[in-house]
């Protein structure tokens, strides 16, 4: 090769890989699409067809769960979006162990660790989109339950959840609060639970709303149907901040809880509704049927990620 082509190939081999440095730089920089790509890059996504398919932290109970290894486990069964439990979470933030000592606790505690988890979970990709704190009951102090409400919207969730109080004026005492900090209550439903149900503290606080357990209205029986759960919803969806989602045989065949598919909870009618009307509800998968030998939680959760996706895409 002759001293001139060496030149020019020299010159041409510098201006390709300037041009490409460049270009690398524009996209790093100015390519904001790819940037997005490298940040999305190995994070669940469990939003299926519009539908936010998420799950309640209660499905991990029987693997060890500081926040650090619920996350964990979270992303490992692909979702992206969560009700999260108190216990570890008040762990993380330092609640005392003695029971005299958490109410004051509480009370007083600021709000550094709960951003830190909150911090935590979004850049693992993981949305909090409720939050259950045993902090909500009767015997719970105002100030108990107003830093119940904080710490819910700190960690970005809409609302906090609880059972469905037997007392109308509990109800209307969490309303109240509920209304002063702008975060919903959400009432979960057991086998209670019928169309009835809700209508006292619906009525008593815009802010009380519905937590609706799918797989308890079933097993509850009686006039409780998979017409009269799909009406429900659909009169209801204003009202319904999160389902739980399992999988229930009902009453006059046992109420046991079943693999998804096996058991009498219209759940791909129920996740089809949401995706036709487009209700922005999120279902929680509440993994309650017993893991099967040689299984774990984090394997079942996916297992319930994918029969939801199979109902969704199909």
């Amino acid at each position: 090769m002759s001293s001139i082509n060496n030149n020019e190939y020299a010159c041409s081999r510098r201006a390709f890989i300037s041009k490409g440095m460049l270009a690398s730089g524009a996209l790093l920089l100015g390519g904001h699409g790819l940037v997005r790509g490298l940040e999305t890059y190995n994070k669940p996504n469990s939003k299926i067809a519009g539908v936010q398919v998420g799950t309640i932290t209660y499905s991990y109970r029987s693997m060890p769960h500081t926040v650090e290894q619920l996350l964990q486990y979270i992303t490992d069964s692909g979702i992206s979006a969560v009700e999260l439990m108190g216990d570890s979470v008040e762990a993380y933030a330092g609640k005392p162990t003695g029971k005299d000592q958490v109410a004051a606790w509480r009370a007083n505690v600021g709000m550094e660790k709960f951003k830190e988890i909150r911090k935590m979970f979004d850049r693992a990709g993981v949305r909090i989109y409720a939050f259950k704190p045993d902090a909500l009951g009767t015997n719970n102090t105002d100030a108990e339950i107003e830093y119940a409400l904080k710490v819910g919207k700190v960690l970005g969730a809409a609302s906090v959840t609880v059972e469905i109080p037997k007392n109308p004026e509990h109800s209307q005492r969490l309303g109240n609060l509920a209304a002063k900090h702008k975060v919903y209550i959400g009432y979960h439903n057991h086998t209670q639970g019928n169309d009835q149900a809700w209508i006292t503290a619906l009525s008593q606080s815009p802010y009380n709303s519905i937590n609706l357990d799918c797989g308890h209205y079933i097993a509850a029986g009686g006039n409780n149907t998979k017409e009269s759960l799909l009406a429900f919803i659909e009169a209801n969806h204003k009202r319904i901040t999160s389902f739980h989602m399992k999988d229930r045989q009902t009453k006059d065949k046992g109420a046991a809880n079943l693999p998804w598919g096996e058991g009498d909870t219209p759940i791909k009618e129920i996740l089809n509704l949401l995706k036709t009307k487009k209700y922005k509800i999120p279902a929680s998968i509440e993994l309650e049927y017993p893991i099967p030998e040689g299984s774990n939680a984090v394997t079942e959760v996916k297992r319930c990620l994918e029969y939801a996706r199979r109902a969704l895409e199909g």
